[in-house]
């Protein structure tokens, strides 16, 4: 008999949301990675800004439930919608349509991915032992200020910083609030660059989607990631001084 009995494996109605996802990731990813991009923005633009000022309402409940589906299935054009929420809304409420959505569907894939596999495998970690359960424990006990400085700077894929806390045991209000806070600096970046799309279609050129890595914006993305970080720096260096002799 061992001492950490591996708990049972999630049945399939649990791992249902799970493979839907998959199911309609595999599919959106062959049918529609032609359809949500920049290219398709620049040729529908008319109708989208005809269809904004007839239906104001109806058109931003209709944007914001698109880019929760595109996040939550991993489907291809998350920075296309971004770009298109701030072409048709603005940078206000284009940038508040932007978080609110991508974060309602970070947070539906990270249900579907934690009943799927992450209650069974975070239960496999913490019954091992090494340095895989060391860090999953550390990531879990630091929880916020590490997913929320990450967050902060677009290095780490979206999809992979939905997935991976799912599969380590974090918890849902942790993963939910470090999500909503730490892509506003990001999603205001992107908003205000679909802004002036209107300009840019005019020119015919193309946005300038590495402007978040310049230095003007990357610069202060750092600094509010390092202050995420700052109570964990100084919470370690307490216990630090505690543990010398």
């Amino acid at each position: 008999m061992t001492d950490h009995p591996h708990p049972p494996a999630p049945g399939w109605r649990q791992r249902l949301p799970l493979l839907l996802v998959l199911a309609v990731a595999l599919t959106g990813a062959v049918l529609l990675r032609d359809h949500l991009n920049f290219e398709a923005l620049r040729a529908h633009r008319e109708t989208l800004l005809a269809w904004r000022d007839s239906h104001f309402a109806l058109v931003a409940l209709g944007f914001v439930a698109a880019y929760i589906a595109i996040v939550a299935f991993s489907l291809p054009g998350a920075t296309a919608a971004t770009l298109t929420g701030g072409f048709l809304f603005g940078l206000f409420p284009g940038a508040v349509f932007n978080v609110v959505g991508a974060s309602i569907g970070a947070v539906l894939i990270f249900l579907a991915v934690r009943a799927g596999l992450g209650r069974g495998l975070a239960a496999r970690i913490d019954a091992s032992e090494g340095r895989v359960k060391q860090v999953a424990a550390s990531i879990r006990e630091n929880a916020f200020p590490v997913l929320l400085s990450i967050r902060m700077v677009p290095v780490v894929p979206f999809f992979v910083m939905n997935v991976l806390p799912a599969l380590i045991g974090v918890r849902l209000g942790v993963f939910a609030a470090t999500t909503f806070l730490g892509i506003i600096p990001g999603a205001v970046v992107y908003t205000w660059v679909g802004a002036g799309l209107g300009e840019v279609f005019a020119r015919g050129e193309t946005p300038n989607m590495g402007i978040i890595f310049e230095w003007h914006i990357l610069g202060p993305l750092l600094g509010l990631a390092a202050l995420a970080l700052l109570p964990l720096v100084l919470r370690r260096l307490r216990l630090m001084g505690e543990a010398r002799p």
